[in-house]
């Protein structure tokens, strides 16, 4: 029988990197579920009276990056299965932040933002229309809402402590807005247990995510749903998304990171229609988007989309 467990964002239950031999603070059955709350990038909470509090990592490392909840074992999850994590739910908090300009960061470079003044820009976040407003020089601009979260990740199985910063083959900083309520990513399981790790939230963000963040904010809510497989083996992260079945790529290189992206939506497509290579290729040039998620985080990343009900077999 599923259980459905519910963690409340403490010091206790909170890290800042990736380490194959983290204890895990929680160990669930393949088809529980979890609702629980993230703090912000910032490793702290705002409440709307002004009133802080900051958090700290149980593991106290230096440098620590994004603050995660986990990491969560999943028993039973080998090295070679995959992680299906259903996102049920995800409500954002009141408030969030952008930054941009002001370090020596690539995209900085090459727009000329590295002596700027930082800019940084507050927005409140209403969860019933779902909008982010914000002040910017002297107007006030409203976006859409479409949260996500930054971060969902198994552990990576090689030795030491990893930074939370670059995706990897196990997820981690993807920040692709496509991962919204309704979503089920795929993540490779890498070591005993999986030891799953989520944070980083999103109340919006565009492809590219260009400034270096997207609006970051704590989460109310995340209601996440975990499904092993065994007969499902992966080399990178997949979902199924309201926009579509979604491959990804990471690397330094955008070139390899679009391979790595759009061998994986061949294979989907290979799966899906019984296809070789060449014929799910032909099927991919009229039919896959692919879309740069991120250009700020390392490496790069790439997600190849397969729209739901692009593809028609007719006969």
């Amino acid at each position: 029988m599923a259980n459905a467990h519910v963690l409340q964002a403490k010091n206790g239950l909170l890290h800042g990197t990736f380490s194959r031999d983290y204890e895990p603070i929680l160990t669930i059955q393949s088809g529980d579920s979890i609702s629980l709350n993230t703090i912000g990038l910032e490793w702290g909470y705002t409440f709307k009276d002004g009133n802080k509090i900051k958090f700290q990592s149980r593991e106290k490392e230096e440098g620590r990056g994004h603050p995660l909840i986990g990491p969560i074992a999943i028993e039973g999850a080998k090295p070679g299965m995959t992680l299906e994590v259903k996102i049920n739910d995800l409500v954002p908090s009141w408030y969030g932040w952008n930054v941009t300009g002001g370090s020596h960061r690539w995209h900085n470079v090459r727009l000329g933002l590295t002596e700027v003044t930082p800019l940084k820009v507050d927005w409140e976040i209403d969860t019933e229309s779902m909008k982010g407003q914000a002040k910017i020089g002297d107007q006030t601009f409203s976006v859409p809402l479409s949260p996500f979260m930054g971060i969902m990740a198994t552990a990576p199985s090689e030795e030491g402590v990893h930074s939370t910063i670059p995706p990897r083959y196990c997820g981690g900083n993807i920040d692709c807005k496509e991962l919204v309520k309704g979503s089920s990513i795929y993540l490779p399981v890498a070591v005993e247990g999986g030891l799953f790790s989520v944070g980083d939230g999103h109340a919006a963000q565009g492809d590219g995510e260009v400034s270096g963040t997207a609006i970051e904010c704590p989460m109310d809510k995340v209601d996440l749903t975990f499904i092993l497989h065994e007969g499902i083996t992966l080399n990178m992260p997949q979902a199924n998304t309201p926009a579509g079945w979604i491959a990804f790529g990471f690397d330094d290189d955008l070139n390899k990171a679009t391979i790595a992206a759009l061998d994986g939506i061949l294979d989907i497509i290979q799966q899906k229609y019984g296809l070789e290579k060449a014929e799910a290729v032909s099927l991919a040039s009229v039919a896959v988007d692919l879309r740069i998620t991120q250009i700020v985080n390392g490496v790069k990343g790439v997600h190849a989309v397969l729209p739901h009900g692009s593809i028609e077999v007719i006969k």
